[in-house]
């Protein structure tokens, strides 16, 4: 299998890419460029939308137009004028938007909208995962519901609804929860799989940034530093390594219309100048075909029960 580079402009920090199925096209953020993008493959039709912070994952809303995760908190993006509606604030008390921001997210089955934090510097483990709730009455609900993380990433839940995956990207560490999609509580955290850490003059297999599941259980997950992608089954064991053009692989999504087609974003920043001016450039967004389907993205129905 082949990554083949989009023809798009590279981002500075690409995340949170999805598939919309009705719009058929690719969405994604740029984290550090301050912007959020679509592309369609079809026509080549790329739109942007700049953010007033870092848009650090996304999610399509039935009805049109996106949620995302900001600096401060949980927006609503009118992709047709470009105004952005804010849905509901962290706690200041816990989110500090001085030390951190909203990082990688998505919807689960049932809408609920799932992001993890990032604090800067890394210190303490004060990152959490924020789940955002469309209330029947009206009006948005915002809860912490894990916690200790540096980097969170890697979110994403498995085919039946048993399980949510979470990671922590410096600890090197995926780790699981049980799930109930009824109740959207999460229990019963446990390290799922756990990479081996950086150490001078060691090869180092990068550590896990964004990822997705298919329909068989598998969870994708881009390795950051470790120019790959990797497939790994529901047990956490390795079944296949795809080595992307990038050192830096961000996430991945399934897309197409059969959820064939692995897209992969990837960082261009704070990358060495050589990557920068490698014939494919650190930050490209890249397409390959596989063989088993993912999961179709969740949408958020905005405050409909």
């Amino acid at each position: 299998m082949t990554f083949q580079p989009l023809p798009l402009p590279p981002s500075e920090l690409g995340e949170s890419p999805f598939w919309h199925p009705l719009e058929k096209r690719l969405y994604w953020c740029d984290i550090q460029g301050f912007r959020v993008h679509a592309w369609d493959p079809a026509t080549g039709l790329h739109l942007q939308w700049p953010t007033p912070s870092e848009p650090a994952c996304c999610a399509p809303v039935a009805g049109g137009g996106l949620v995302i995760g900001l600096r401060d908190g949980f927006y609503f993006l009118n992709t047709t004028t470009g105004a952005l509606q804010c849905l509901a604030l962290l706690p200041v008390a816990w989110h500090d938007p001085h030390r951190l921001r909203l990082n990688d997210g998505r919807c689960d089955s049932q809408g609920r909208f799932w992001a993890g934090s990032v604090v800067t510097p890394r210190t303490h483990p004060d990152a959490a995962l924020w789940r955002l709730e469309a209330l029947a009455h009206g009006g948005y609900a915002v809860e912490c519901m894990a916690g200790d993380n540096f980097t969170a990433n890697g979110l994403a839940f498995s085919p039946d609804d048993r399980f949510m995956y979470w990671s922590n990207t410096p600890e090197h560490r995926i780790d699981q929860f049980a799930f109930n999609a009824q109740t959207g509580t999460i229990t019963h955290r446990q390290p799922w799989v756990q990479f081996e850490r950086k150490v001078d003059g060691k090869p180092y297999g990068g550590r896990p940034d964004g990822a997705a599941v298919d329909v068989q259980g598998n969870y994708w997950v881009a390795m950051y530093e470790g120019a790959c992608v990797l497939q790994l089954s529901p047990s956490g064991s390795v079944l296949q390594r795809m080595t992307t053009p990038v050192e830096c692989p961000t996430m991945v999504c399934f897309g197409g219309d059969d959820l064939c087609t692995l897209y992969v974003t990837s960082a261009r920043s704070g990358r060495p100048q050589a990557e920068l001016e490698a014939p494919t450039p650190a930050g490209s967004l890249f397409s390959a075909r596989v063989e088993v389907a993912g999961l179709p993205v969740n949408f958020f129905p905005m405050g409909v029960a």
